[in-house]
Order: C-alpha cells, then sequence, then structure tokens
C-alpha cells in the first residue's frame, strides 16, 4: 500500500532500499534525535532493516516523487508506553539534507490521515527528546498537544538516559480540518 502526498510518495521498504537508507542513517546528526547509533556499514543497515523496517504493516520509506529517492522512514507502530489498542505512536527520520524542506511535516500529515480515517484510530502518539527541536516544531505544525514530560525515559545507544518529551493528538473532526494539507 502506497500513500501519495503533492510531493511525496509513502511506500513499504524493500531490501533494494539499503543504500538509500544507510545514506541516511550513517549521518551522525540523524541517528542522535531519533535515538540509534549511526550505522557503521552497509550491513549493519540491512541487519537494522530486518527487525524495524521490512514486513511491517504500516512502515514507509519517504520517496521524493520529483527523484525517486528514498530519503527517510515514517511509521505507526504500537506505543510502548499505552496499553490502548486504538493508539498508535509515530516514528521517522530523514536525511540531514531533506531537513527544513517541509518533507516530514507533509508525510507526518499525511500519516496522520491515514491513522484517522483508514485505521480509525483514536489517538497517535510521539516522543522526542527535549533537544531535538526540529521534531518538536514538526509534531506541533501537526497539531500535536504536548502532553508532558516523562523524566530519565530512554537510554540511548551510548548509555545516557534522557527524558521523553510527549505528544498526542486526536481523532476528532476539528483535527482532521486544522492539519495542513500540504506544505
Amino acid at each position: 500500500m502506497n500513500i501519495e502526498t503533492e510531493r511525496l510518495l509513502l511506500r513499504p521498504i524493500t531490501e533494494n532500499d539499503a543504500d538509500d537508507i544507510y545514506s541516511y542513517s550513517k549521518n551522525k546528526n540523524v541517528g542522535i534525535n531519533a535515538g540509534w547509533e549511526p550505522h557503521k556499514n552497509i550491513e549493519e543497515t540491512r541487519e537494522v532493516m530486518k527487525i524495524v523496517f521490512l514486513n511491517q504493516e504500516f512502515v514507509f520509506g519517504i520517496v521524493l516523487k520529483e527523484t525517486g529517492k528514498l530519503f527517510g522512514s515514517i511509521g505507526l507502530v504500537a506505543d510502548p508506553k499505552r496499553q490502548n489498542e486504538k493508539s498508535r505512536m509515530i516514528g521517522y527520520a530523514i536525511g540531514e539534507d531533506y531537513w527544513g524542506k517541509g518533507y516530514m511535516t507533509e508525510a507526518v500529515t499525511a500519516l496522520l490521515r491515514f491513522g484517522f480515517e483508514e485505521l480509525n484510530l483514536d489517538l497517535i502518539s510521539a516522543y522526542c527528546y527535549p533537544y531535538n527541536e526540529g521534531s518538536k516544531n514538526v509534531l506541533k505544525k501537526c497539531g500535536f498537544r504536548y502532553e508532558g514530560r516523562l523524566s530519565l525515559a530512554e537510554k540511548r545507544y551510548d548509555g545516557e538516559v534522557l527524558d521523553n518529551e510527549c505528544y498526542a493528538v486526536f481523532n476528532t473532526p476539528a483535527t482532521l480540518l486544522s492539519m495542513p494539507k500540504s506544505c
């Protein structure tokens, strides 16, 4: 299943995407914001793909329609902090060269619409580190409400234990009307 926006195609990730995923996953500025160590080599990327991306029902590669290049990933997965079958957590990452161009806001908006309109979810959550201003800006633009800070919530790959800032957006008619159509 694919989801299209004005500039993007969200599509299932395949083994053939390893080079593109490695390209952005080796960047030290990408992984640190998501909590994972930059990939050391393509083999590491392939192993991560098996666990995180391949054959996952609502996990997508983000492809720029204009070039056909996969430059990020986005997905709706079970939220380990909530025991509600009608909620999911959104997670995402994109290559640093694509930051600040509205691509992630466009992708998140599309996945929110999918989650609410097609999956009939009640709530979609998101978590980020307090220093991740880019992610916080995307969440705010997409209508997420700040729920608070969960102290010492997650151990990052380097052993540092960090807080999570918690956000959520609810499935209401007002939410869908207020979402940006595109960027």
